[in-house]
This record gives structure tokens, sequence and C-alpha cells, in this order.
């Protein structure tokens, strides 16, 4: 585990402890993100880069998610926002969610307003890239949804998606709560949550074992991996954000998957 400094890059030696107090946790624990908004952990970066190295002029990728473009609303980190901005890379964006707030999003071509159970509303093999942030853990029904990806993705098209693992510590402790409860905590764990974007969850397919059942190796080429972020939920305490990262650099699974399927040709 590497050794972080305890003062963040505007604090000066004689800064007195109640101002010290009041600097946000990150840039007390991960000073380096002073410089661009970027921690060496940050896992939300790491799945953008992978879904840009992904990204061809005429392709049409779907957001899969969309939601409301939320990470386009801080206004504070410029390449996060570039990063995941597809619009303008490629020759169209389609936006899809079960929530109305995907008519808000600032950055697709197009958007629709799905239901669960209904197919997408796009043409058979219409699509190169499947882009899905924190979405797999969601899916009630992963058969039908793997079914649906089929359908719509050209030969050699890929998913894209970011998914906590099962089995990490977040994954067992949020399948132990109810959702009501989940919502509340999350508001005290986690200060500035907004309870618009949190939804159901049932972890059906976010386990390197799900993905193989339902994406199966006669359909597509599975290059999924596991990848440790920056601890999420640590009470904006600097021990316990110390504590989980050190759990992190020693248990199994990682905490995340960076889902990479490929639809065989």
């Amino acid at each position: 585990m590497s050794i972080v400094t305890e003062r963040s890059a505007d604090e000066t030696p004689n800064e007195p402890a109640h101002a010290r107090r009041k600097t946000p946790i990150m840039a007390r624990v991960r000073p380096e993100v002073v410089a661009g908004g970027i921690v060496r952990d940050d896992g939300e970066v790491d799945f953008l880069v992978r879904a840009n190295a992904l990204l061809q002029p005429d392709m049409t990728v779907l957001d899969f998610g969309a939601g409301r473009g939320a990470i386009f609303l801080s206004g504070k980190w410029e390449l996060r926002e570039h990063l995941a901005k597809f619009q303008g890379k490629v020759r169209k964006v389609i936006g899809v969610d079960a929530d109305e707030g995907v008519l808000e999003h600032p950055f697709l071509d197009e958007k629709h307003v799905i239901k669960v159970d209904q197919p997408l509303p796009l043409a058979d093999e219409s699509v190169d890239l499947i882009i899905a942030h924190w979405v797999f853990e969601h899916i009630q029904d992963p058969s039908r949804l793997a079914a649906e990806f089929f359908r719509v993705l050209k030969p050699g098209g890929w998913i894209c998606a970011r998914t906590p693992h099962r089995w990490s510590y977040v994954g067992i402790v949020a399948g132990m709560l109810p959702e009501g409860l989940q919502r509340g905590l999350l508001k005290w764990i986690k200060p500035g949550f907004e309870a618009q974007d949190k939804f159901p969850t049932a972890y059906k397919l976010n386990s390197f074992s799900a993905l193989r059942k339902h994406f199966s190796d006669a359909q597509w080429l599975d290059c999924s991996y596991g990848i440790n972020s920056a601890p999420r939920y640590h009470f904006e305490n600097r021990w316990m954000f110390k504590g989980l990262s050190a759990y992190q650099s020693l248990a199994w699974p990682k905490t995340d998957i960076i889902v990479l399927i490929q639809k065989r040709a």
C-alpha cells in the first residue's frame, strides 16, 4: 500500500487543525486529486478511458442506463467530463433509461424512456458499442438483457460496462440491506448523495460466473477483468478511507468489474 501524506496541496504546515478539518477528504488522503481531479485508483476514469479506446468515428453507440448525465452537472473536472461525453466522437449516441431523467441528459443524439420488460427500441444489428456505467447490478432478468444486446449489436460489436463485484464487500453489504435502508445509509455515508440517482439493485449480473452464464462462449468473447477503485463509502472520514484502502489491497475479489464482451462475428 502506498504511503499518502496527510497534508493537501493547499494546506501549509502551520495551518491550524480546525482549518485542516475543513479540507475535503479526498484532498487529504489522495492529495494528487488537486491536479485535475483524478486519483491514482480512479475507477471511473479507468472505465471511461477503456470505453474511449473502443470508439470509432463511424460508430453508433448505445448508452444503456444513460441517466440524466449527472457527471456533467458539477462543472469541476474537464477531463472526466470530456471522457464521459461520447457525442461528437462518433456518428450517433443513443441513450436509453427506465427513468425519465434521461430526457434531461445534455449530450445524446437520441433519447428513449424504456420499460424494463420490453425490447429496446432499436433495429437488429444497428449498434457498434454498448456502454453501461453502474447498470448491471440493477438488472433483474440477465438472460433477456443478454439476448437483447445480442440482437442490437453488430457482429464484432462490444459491450463495455462497469459494475461493483457481487462478492466484494460493497456488493455483499448492499445485497443484505433492504432498498429503503440503503437510501437512508447513503445519505449518511456519502454526503451530497442525490436520491434520484439511486435505483433498486438485483446483483444478478455482476460476477464473473454470471457473465459467463449469460454471455456464452459460443456467441461472445469475454475479456472482462477486475479493478480496485478508491473507496466510495467512507463517511467522509480519512481513517475509514485508509482502512478500506488497506483492506482492498489485500482482499479478493476486487471491488469493480470492467465488463468487456464482444459479439463474435
